[in-house]
């Protein structure tokens, strides 16, 4: 064999024969149908995981918990490594054992973490919040570890014909995720968990008719009756809740009010949605403090609650008599109807419809309102909405998804272009923003309202503006002065009017073709009757003197007394909360000038933005305000990266970032983790499992790249898809059922390359390469370009872009597996799993820290990175032993 060609070796690698020969072939199909359907369940059970924290908590700790969850399998190979021997000689035994256990584990997960109590607000200042964090973990990394070790003992048993097994692993997960998917319109997120025991008890049925033996039925029967009766029975009979919300949550507020009655609910992909009625729910976002004694009539019992995931309220308001129509005028968003009479206008985001309401009473002769949550329009068109709004939609047309896609493609021009608290209620709330993508306000898509307006046309964006210091605000302030250079670079000074209510809201109007001096004094009157702050205007004279307070000011009340010496960059440094802005320097230095420093620091950034100096400006302000654009859609992440080390002592001052935070933390600790887990293998097998093997540390190398690499773009192509499909769980949904399942296709199809692997391989490599590199600078032309289509072409076409990279993507995994398998190297086997596993878990903490810091892009061309790295060392996977090569 040592004088043989390579690729004569490696086509006598297939005449090795299969350590499942000893099942029949009905018994294989069975195993087949056991794993896929096992691996759904262990999927479903994840996202499963992420809904219930996303209504019950925060999005991001779902995520945490999962992702550290995940390191089970990482856990379970290090385990049968070591104890392989005795792993092959029981595999049929574990493997029924840990099946089993599945499903009772993940509801006794489930019910000890909503008993924990566990409340993000109080991470920092109650340690007991740490000690639960933990216990989640801990909790819910029981059901990922018998799943791990079911599929561990199937992948060892199958190793000589591993792309067959990993086929049915990846179809299957794919294929249950999109069962998930339905599944969310049938079952409310507390009631989610049937879904992976179905899938589960289904597995397990499949087990019994194929490795496991019939006598398995009884016992799986009494595992299944454990998991449905714990979940169903033996919770409400001791108290126990299934899903438990957080008290910060905006639901849990109007659950307490003492008239709340639920008036809506609904299920489905596009969140869950329920409406409150109650007399205590007043939502006037922006309101003018002057409304409560300039107007004769103000509106009583006037708004519903609605409320997407436990967040909110957004407001749903009544249809109001004529007496009560002037409470419009005292809304930040009435501020461009003071100057356009009889407009034809988009609403960009329909929400709970108030600014669809204040165009409709305040002159406008021509109402278009898109709205990219089908539930929210269908919530509308039921009775209860219906009713209560007037049948508010039968009054516009309706454009049932993205306004900015619209408008992107449409060759109407609109004289109003509304985009106000789209989406943004979450921007200030304390329990943290997630790491979220916000295409709706990127600077591509501000390019595209503005090139929406007619002569004249004025677009309005009105944002919350809680925040002190300013954070979000200042990133729209950016944003849309980026904008406006790119579209009419030589009227921008003249083309915006700022105004805000310190701790409301912020109204940003840009006019196509600049404000007349007629305009600008009309604003102004309308400014000081409002009695809200001006913050920039054409021909606003701003006070240069103050810049370095200003600037400085927020440093020390930031970072006084920090460890670790000055701000980076300048002056870097993260959120206080609004408590903080009674200890901040004077912005000009004088104690009597009255002007608060939030109000200073809107006129200095937009007098920096006009001017052409932001950079200067930006670089030492406290936090971070890039601009965001497609590749960049994030509102979090505020604190730089270089004053990270430095705000570890006044995490009380980060509330609204605790997304940002964690995502860093979670990659901190997997590395951590993944590293000891790793290590446990070497430690305890290296003389007598790895000394003797060649190619080790390539074949490390080699899966490291490949765990790495693919959820990378999975990570990165979910966040991307957003901006076609509009909701990150169908995006999610999607794009994990077309990886995994193209991706099953290629592993069922990678056995026949074998033979020609040492010429194949090198070229899918590549091709791999090629095709991530590609979509990291154009998939959003492409995905720009498809979001304006019908509902169902645009999930068609989605999976059409998924399936060539995920295709050759399925190709590297069983091909090096099977060849560990066939090259009698099995420790390798079942290590090499479990890197993968562990740098997957890394890969997808690092994922959202990459695309915050250097965009959705980067994220793909690091995955296209690791895949040609992962090309040298697959010539390591392969090295012949030379036992074996003298065999």
């Amino acid at each position: 064999m040592n004088d043989a060609s390579p690729i004569a070796a490696d086509a006598s690698l297939l005449e090795r024969p299969s350590d499942d020969a000893v099942l029949t072939g009905r018994e294989r199909l069975w195993l087949y149908f056991a794993v896929g359907l096992g691996a759904g369940a262990v999927i479903a059970l994840q996202i499963d995981i992420m809904r219930v924290f996303s209504v019950g908590s925060w999005a991001h700790f779902g995520s945490l918990v999962v992702s550290l969850a995940m390191l089970g399998f990482g856990l379970t190979s290090a385990v049968m490594t070591v104890a392989k021997d005795w792993f092959v000689r029981h595999w049929r035994g574990a493997a029924s054992v840990a099946l089993g256990l599945f499903g009772p584990l993940a509801v006794a997960a489930n019910l000890t973490v909503q008993k924990l109590g566990f409340n993000a607000i109080f991470l920092v200042s109650d340690p007991t919040q740490k000690w639960k964090l933990l216990q989640m973990f801990v909790a819910e990394l029981t059901p990922f570890l018998a799943g791990a070790v079911f599929l561990g003992c199937v992948f060892l048993k199958s190793n000589r014909t591993f792309g067959r097994v990993y086929f049915a692993d990846l179809a299957g997960s794919g294929i249950c995720g999109l069962i998930f998917l339905a599944a969310m319109y049938v079952f409310v997120p507390a009631n989610l968990i049937v879904v992976p025991l179905l899938l589960w008890l289904a597995a397990c049925v499949a087990w019994s008719f194929g490795p496991g033996g019939r006598a398995a039925l009884v016992p799986y029967a009494v595992a299944g009756a454990l998991a449905f009766g714990g979940h169903f029975l033996l919770a409400p009979a001791f108290g126990l809740k299934t899903l438990a919300v957080n008290d910060y949550k905006g639901v849990s507020y109007a659950r307490k009010f003492p008239d709340a009655k639920k008036v809506f609910e609904s299920a489905s992909p596009f969140g869950y949605l329920e409406v409150y009625s109650s007399s205590y729910l007043h939502f006037a976002p922006g309101l003018s403090d002057n409304a409560g004694f300039s107007l004769p009539t103000m509106p009583v019992n006037a708004y519903l609650g609605m409320y997407i995931d436990s967040d909110g309220p957004i407001g749903v308001m009544r249809d109001l008599t004529d007496k009560e129509t002037a409470y419009f005028r005292f809304l930040p968003m009435v501020y461009p109807y003071v100057i356009k009479k009889d407009p034809k206008t988009f609403i960009t985001q329909f929400g709970g419809g108030i600014s669809t309401e204040v165009a409709l009473h305040s002159g406008a002769k021509d109402v278009t309102v898109a709205e990219g949550n089908r539930a929210v329009l269908e919530a509308f068109r039921r009775p209860v909405l219906r009713d209560f709004t007037g049948d508010i939609l039968s009054k516009v047309r309706v454009i049932p998804y993205e306004g900015r896609h619209f408008l992107a493609s449409t060759s109407e021009k609109f004289d109003v272009v509304d985009l106000s608290l789209a989406d943004s209620v979450g921007l200030s709330n304390p329990g943290g923003f997630a790491i979220v993508e916000k295409f709706p306000y990127t600077k591509e898509a501000m390019e595209t309202y503005m090139r929406a307006l007619a002569p004249g046309g004025v677009l309005s964006v009105t944002l919350w503006n809680k925040e002190e210091p300013p954070k979000s605000v200042l990133k729209l302030y950016a944003t849309m002065a980026g904008a406006a250079r790119a579209v009419d670079p030589d009227h921008i000074a003249n083309s915006f009017f700022v105004a805000s209510s310190y701790l409301s809201t912020a109204t940003v109007l840009y006019k196509n073709g600049g404000f007349t001096p007629e305009e600008i004094a009309k604003l102004r009157d309308h400014t000081r009757a409002m009695s809200f702050d001006e913050i920039y205007y054409p021909g606003f004279v701003y006070d240069g003197s103050q810049t370095d307070a200003t600037l400085q000011g927020y440093i020390e009340q930031i970072f006084a007394g920090a460890a670790g010496g000055p701000p980076a960059s300048g002056g870097n440094g993260a959120s206080a909360t609004d408590a903080a802005a009674d200890d901040a320097a004077p912005p000009s230095g004088k104690a009597d000038d009255g002007v608060l420093p939030a109000t200073v620091m809107g006129r200095l950034a937009w007098h920096a933005l006009i001017a052409g100096d932001w950079p200067d400006v930006a670089s030492r302000y406290v936090f971070n305000t890039h601009e965001l654009t497609n590749d960049r859609p994030y509102f979090a992440a505020y604190v730089k990266t270089g004053d990270l080390p430095r705000v570890t002592d006044r995490l009380e001052l980060l509330q609204d970032e605790w997304g940002y935070l964690l995502i860093w933390a979670t990659l901190g600790v997997a590395c951590l983790t993944a590293t000891v887990l790793l290590a446990i293998p070497v430690i305890w097998g290296w003389r007598t499992i790895f000394s003797k093997s060649r190619g080790k540390a390539l074949t490390v190398l080699y899966f490291a790249c490949l765990g790495a690499g693919y959820i990378m773009v999975e990570v990165g192509l979910i966040a991307h898809f957003v901006m076609a499909l509009g909701n990150p769980t169908v995006s999610a949904s999607v794009l994990i059922t077309g990886m995994l399942v193209f991706s099953g296709l290629g592993a069922l199809v990678s056995e026949r390359i074998l033979p020609y692997m040492r010429v194949a391989m090198p070229a899918i490599f590549l091709a791999i390469g090629g095709l991530l590199l590609s979509y990291a600078l154009f998939v959003n032309l492409a995905l720009d370009g498809i979001a304006a289509l019908p509902y169902g072409e645009r999930l068609v076409l989605c999976f059409v872009l998924i399936a060539p990279p995920a295709f050759l993507m399925g190709f590297p995994m069983p091909t090096a597996m099977t060849t560990l398998g066939r090259l009698g190297k099995d420790a390798l086997f079942i290590w090499a799993w479990g890197v993968n596993g562990c740098f997957s878990v890394i890969g997808a903490a690092a994922a959202p820290v990459i695309a915050t810091n250097f965009g959705l892009g980067a994220v793909i061309e690091i995955a296209a990175f690791a895949y040609l790295l992962a090309l040298p060392a697959f010539f390591g996977v392969i090295a012949v032993d030379k036992s074996v090569a003298n065999a």
